[in-house]
């Protein structure tokens, strides 16, 4: 999410911890883990470092993505195995950066997610079968499986989406 963000530009860490905070659902990201994060970033080569003025006088570090960071990101972005399909926030993620994706890592994706999530109905609907679950396991059962049904009805109306964009 680091390296993505720095792909609208030049940021300050600061404004990076907010902005990848407020993407993840938290608050801000903590230093501990934004600044290392930068630091190996800026080792690869993936990242830029430079100083640069603050909005109050004081001097603020600047990233910037690299060609070679804009190649790792992509790299990272377009590899999508079992495990990250199973991932909700990887696969939004993902979706959200399709316009920097080439088609077919487009369609992988969207397959490999579509995939994970018809396997995890099948599951779901043999543990309503073969269980009793009682009617609150029953309720979180179908939540489930409507919330499954509806994220395929929308990876369905985005392989259509891709199909236009291409002819």
């Amino acid at each position: 999410m680091l390296l993505a963000n720095l792909l609208g530009g030049p940021k300050h860490g600061y404004a990076l911890k907010k902005q990848v905070g407020l993407l993840s659902g938290q608050s801000e990201m903590h230093n501990n883990l934004v600044y290392p994060l930068l630091r190996r970033f800026v080792k690869s080569g993936w990242v830029s470092q430079r100083k640069g003025p603050g909005e109050r006088g004081q001097t603020r570090e600047i990233y910037a993505l690299t060609k070679k960071g804009r190649q790792e990101l992509l790299r990272r972005l377009s590899h999508f195995t079992g495990k990250e399909a199973a991932l909700e926030n990887a696969f939004h993620l993902r979706v959200g950066l399709f316009m920097v994706l080439d088609t077919e890592a487009r369609s992988r994706i969207l397959a490999a997610r579509d995939e994970w999530l018809a396997a995890r109905e099948q599951r779901l609907a043999r543990i309503s079968g073969a269980l009793d679950t009682g009617p609150w396991g029953r309720e979180v059962v179908h939540f489930l499986r409507d919330r499954i049904r509806s994220e395929r009805q929308w990876i369905f109306r985005l392989k259509r989406k891709l199909a236009s964009q291409g002819s």
